[in-house]
């Protein structure tokens, strides 16, 4: 039994009962030295802590160190690494790697495995948790809310590492679907969230949740500003956050653009301040609009995908739910957990992290990319999906992929200039509907999209 706790170190002191499963552990770690597909389905799912067993971390965090520095990874090497590191007696001798080598593993169960050494970390966590809680109450030093608070969070984090697993049979999926269509059928609204651009509507029904999308263009076509647009319609008509990552702007700068958008007052002349009476009345009314809007702008840089999934879980407990997530963009982010020489490579497991992200907590998140340069090459310039940069997984992982093309970035340096400045949004990869092309107005002046026909 467990007999006492350390409220200094969360530890628990005597462990001999704690939920584990020795042979999955075993059988994992196993599958390690043969398949490296094994390697990156338990990268993507198990951390050093999910092992119970101290030895187990150990020979798990060594293979993840060897996975990273790109060392091959098999028995001989792995002995070689803990013996060089000062860590083979540690883990008990080379004995217990012997013993892991001759457990043959079905990698078909591999997953079943994953889960059952999850479940144990999970219940762990939970004891843990109920010691922490108990302790808590002693503790009079700290404000209650405080206290609280804190637990509300740990709670929270716990509830979110448990992953429904139930399998659908074919009667409750078509059952499930059919009470959404009855729904969507008494009402006239969009299935997803309206973007203010109804020829887009039209085509998209709107953003959905769990919906990677992706707009793209090369510098200074104007996607930030579409963004912006997009985040404003969606608070102000569905009254939802909108948490918006900035990679390349500082949130100040964001700042002005919004104010512009609203204002229609040119964001350089915002800056100096040399405003007319009526200006800075306008200007006043705006600014206590937007400060009572749910958006959240984070400007920090090198994000990871452990900062956006963190930051998201931290508005949806705050904020009970998150109606978008933009991004721009996402040739700025990082991979924090896997490392590559390989731009391309990171950059789709960025993607296909962004694709669970938006599936874990039912949101639409929406990523900038930018273009490569083959466009500037072509005679007719108008983009395509190969021409996303760095591509790799985009186009397969993306929902839907919105692509803007203005023929007056091309020939404005020609003495062209074009009135109304008509930009085109191509709908390049649209999973569960129609590709196609409509028409915005772009206000370069106050740097914002309009619909073509009803603001022209």
């Amino acid at each position: 039994m467990i007999q006492k706790f350390d409220s200094n170190t969360g530890q628990l002191i005597v462990e001999n009962y704690l939920p584990h499963n020795f042979l999955a552990e075993k059988i994992i770690l196993s599958s390690l030295l043969i398949s490296s597909e094994a390697i990156e389905t338990c990268f993507r799912s198990l951390t050093i802590e999910t092992f119970y067993f101290r030895n187990h971390q150990e020979i798990y965090k060594a293979i993840r160190l060897m996975y990273l520095n790109k060392i091959p990874i098999d028995i001989i090497t792995l002995n070689t690494f803990l013996q060089d590191n000062g860590l083979l007696g540690k883990i008990g001798g080379i004995k217990v790697l012997v013993e892991l080598i001759n457990q043959v593993p079905n990698l078909v169960y591999l997953e079943d495995y994953i889960r059952l050494v999850q479940d144990k970390y999970i219940r762990r966590s939970l004891i843990k948790f109920g010691y922490q809680a108990i302790n808590s109450g002693y503790i009079t030093n700290i404000s209650l809310e405080k206290i609280l608070s804190d637990l509300e969070v740990r709670m929270f984090n716990l509830t979110n590492n448990i992953k429904d697993q139930d399998l659908l049979t074919s009667v409750d999926m078509f059952s499930k679907i059919f009470i959404e269509l009855k729904q969507k059928a008494l009402k006239s609204d969009l299935p997803g969230l309206s973007s203010g651009f109804y020829d887009l509507d039209s085509l998209t029904q709107g953003f959905h949740q769990s919906d990677l999308i992706i707009i793209a263009g090369r510098p200074s076509m104007g996607k930030t500003a579409l963004s912006l647009n997009f985040a404003l319609h969606i608070i102000k008509t569905s009254k939802l956050p909108v948490l918006f990552f900035s990679l390349e702007m500082a949130k100040e700068q964001l700042g002005y653009r919004l104010l512009s958008i609203e204002t229609n007052i040119n964001p350089m002349r915002l800056r100096t301040g040399h405003l007319d009476k009526n200006e800075w009345l306008k200007l006043n009314t705006i600014i206590k609009s937007l400060s009572n809007l749910p958006l959240f702008i984070d400007d920090t840089p090198n994000l990871s995908i452990q900062d956006i999934r963190s930051k998201i879980k931290k508005i949806i407990f705050e904020q009970n739910r998150v109606g978008l997530v933009i991004i721009d963009y996402l040739q700025l982010m990082q991979n924090s957990t896997l490392k590559s020489d390989n731009r391309v490579q990171e950059l789709s497991q960025i993607t296909r992290s962004l694709k669970t992200i938006a599936r874990e907590f039912k949101v639409p998140i929406m990523a900038l990319s930018q273009l490569s340069r083959n466009v500037e090459n072509r005679i007719i310039k108008r983009p395509i999906l190969s021409d996303l940069r760095e591509s790799g997984s985009i186009e397969q992982d993306a929902d839907l992929v919105l692509m803007l093309y203005r023929e007056s970035y091309y020939t404005q340096n020609n003495g062209i200039e074009t009135f109304p400045d008509i930009t085109e949004l191509i709908i390049a990869k649209q999973r569960n509907g129609p590709l196609g092309t409509i028409q915005l107005i772009f206000d370069i002046t106050n740097i914002k999209f309009l619909n073509y026909f009803s603001e022209n």
